[in-house]
């Protein structure tokens, strides 16, 4: 097969095949005797499993798997495939995790909610002293949710805590959570994602989208599964094909 021919066959262009060849993506390809390159259905087979990877795993991971495979490191490719699937079943913990404490959220009375959500009125920053008094707390707690993750309070010249708008929102925010029973790693992670998502609806919005994010990456590995032992028995049969004319 020409590389014109295999880059066409996958919406390639044939620098791009040959990238792949000299990467250690594909294995090399033959050589007429005028040197110019010839590619076989075992080539095809592995730029199928490569383009099926990226979406499933990433280029980087992608391009680690395809390379260890090709060499014929079959369980350091497994490994980097495991890898994938963990970090996809952590995402997906992480997803129920912030569901399941936005609905702890949603089960609070309408006026407390609110609160919880609203901005204190003050235009000055409370210390720990009177974010404390506030919540009903001690100082103490407010320094263990911070070494948690839960709250990051600027600092003054001093060095003395100063919570501004945003701090009391989340401070009242974990406060409402660790009554529903929530562990502080998890109210962590729940107002990383609310800061970056700017408000509960939007939160929400962005939970939805993380959903189904997830599920196209696990359908892609699905898929992915299939090229990639595709290209592995090619190969196999390619390898077996080569030691039996050798041994003539």
């Amino acid at each position: 097969m020409r590389p014109v021919d295999l880059a066409r066959r996958h919406g390639l262009s044939t620098q791009a095949v040959r990238n792949y060849e000299d990467g250690g993506i594909i294995p090399p390809a033959q050589r007429s005797r005028t040197g110019y390159r010839n590619y076989t259905a075992t080539h095809a087979a592995g730029l199928a499993a490569y383009l099926a990877l990226v979406p499933a795993f990433g280029y980087s991971t992608s391009r680690r798997i395809m390379r260890a495979v090709t060499a014929g490191r079959l369980d350091e490719a497994l490994e980097y495939v495991d890898d994938g699937h963990c970090l996809l079943a952590r995402d997906r913990d992480t997803l129920r995790t912030v569901e399941a404490a936005l609905s702890s959220l949603g089960a609070s009375t309408p006026d407390t909610l609110s609160g919880a959500l609203s901005p204190y009125n003050s235009s000055a920053p409370y210390s720990i002293g009177e974010l404390a008094r506030h919540l009903s707390l001690d100082p103490a707690t407010l320094r263990a949710w911070e070494r948690a993750g839960v709250l990051a309070p600027q600092r003054d010249p001093r060095g003395h805590r100063q919570y501004v708008a945003q701090d009391v929102r989340d401070a009242e925010l974990a406060h409402l959570l660790r009554r529903g029973g929530q562990p502080l790693d998890t109210i962590a992670t729940v107002l990383r994602e609310l800061r970056d998502a700017g408000s509960p609806e939007a939160l929400t919005r962005t939970l939805e989208g993380w959903r189904r994010d997830l599920r196209s990456r696990g359908t892609a590995q699905l898929y992915a599964a299939g090229q990639l032992s595709a290209y592995v028995d090619s190969l196999d049969g390619s390898r077996s094909s080569r030691s039996s004319r050798n041994s003539w």
